[in-house]
């Protein structure tokens, strides 16, 4: 597109929305405080119950740089930012602990230190949602012998090979390559983004109206948004808006997820494990064996794949109103991606 287009209305309300969509950082010193001392109290539960605790790294979007904001007003409902907060405890054993104990355990820490706050357990991790709806999750690891490297156990006995620091080192390398291109786009905000419009078409997906009555297991992971943007990011780059850059990674994955195009990095290795018994292949970008769709089935891959072939289709649209100077009708569009929150938060009145 044209120089015109960094002038133009559409520009300007998706620079303003990119900027909104941000954690409130009026809040975020609150949250953190919170999150240091949830390290403090539940590692002092874990030594006190004899386990070494070796870190408690900054994970998740906080490490990424890619949180979201809560918002609940006008029934456009965004959870936004967990706060990750992983335990790496040495192996009591010579084959590990089970993850199953290590649930058992921290979510008995978890709820003697803050008896008040609703707990829940996920496959993987012991899950603080306090009264203002901010979330902790507590996520116990074994360490290994290296520094960079984790252990998660999944409930079902599963065995995953990770890393806290390679996964933020691989979307905070990619940010830093995007701030050097010509332009305001940089590659964490288009996650930012792209989690916010994965939100409003869960909505309309698998909610029973706002009634959160959803099958979470088929809403996409983040790491999935977080990888597909990856990959699309290594193909294309970034142009030098917001909305061009969106409207070529999303007719790119429209592409991607339709044909079931495996997805794969060469980060941390060079000899990817093709899964031949998936239906697609994402793999995770810091161990070659885990596949993070391997469960998908047909009608999740074909539901995401609709999703980015709407998205592709509306940003066609909302450019070509753009160009002809037809803003109504562009924000019409842009609301159908991003929901109500966007006509609410796209200037700077």
């Amino acid at each position: 597109m044209s120089e015109l287009t960094t002038k133009s209305v559409l520009h300007s309300r998706m620079s303003e929305f990119t900027k909104w969509i941000a954690p409130d950082p009026d809040k975020m010193d609150d949250i953190y405080d919170r999150g240091d001392e949830i390290r403090k109290n539940i590692k002092q539960k874990a030594e006190d119950d004899k386990l070494v605790v070796q870190s408690t790294p900054i994970g998740g979007s906080s490490g990424k740089g890619t949180g979201i904001r809560r918002h609940y007003r006008g029934k456009s409902e965004v959870d936004g930012m967990d706060v990750d907060i992983p335990v790496v405890v040495e192996p009591i054993t010579t084959t590990g602990d089970q993850l199953e104990e290590l649930l058992v355990k921290f979510e008995g820490y978890a709820r003697s230190s803050y008896p008040n706050t609703d707990i829940d357990k996920t496959k993987s991790s012991v899950k603080l949602k306090f009264a203002d709806k901010v979330t902790f999750d507590l996520v116990p690891m074994l360490a290994t012998e290296k520094d960079d490297e984790q252990i998660l156990i999944r409930r079902n006995g599963d065995r995953l090979r990770t890393s806290v620091q390679k996964h933020n080192e691989f979307i905070k390398s990619r940010t830093k390559i995007s701030k050097g291109t010509p332009g305001v786009v940089s590659f964490n905000n288009g996650i930012r983004l792209m989690k916010w419009w994965k939100e409003f078409q869960a909505d309309s997906s698998y909610y029973l109206g706002y009634n959160k009555m959803a099958d979470i297991n088929n809403i996409p992971p983040t790491i999935l948004i977080d990888l597909l943007c990856a990959y699309a990011f290594d193909k294309l780059g970034v142009e030098k808006t917001y909305a061009e850059t969106l409207a070529k990674w999303c007719s790119y994955l429209s592409h991607i997820v339709r044909n079931k195009k495996a997805v794969h990095f060469a980060d941390y290795y060079s000899n990817p494990i093709l899964d031949t018994d998936a239906l697609w292949i994402v793999l995770d970008p810091v161990n070659n064996e885990n596949n993070i769709v391997a469960s998908w089935n047909d009608n999740k891959i074909n539901e995401l794949a609709n999703w980015f072939e709407t998205a592709r289709d509306n940003w066609q649209r909302i450019i070509h109103y753009d160009e002809d100077g037809s803003d109504t009708l562009a924000l019409s569009e842009l609301v159908k991606l991003f929901g109500n929150p966007f006509k609410n938060h796209c200037d700077n009145d």
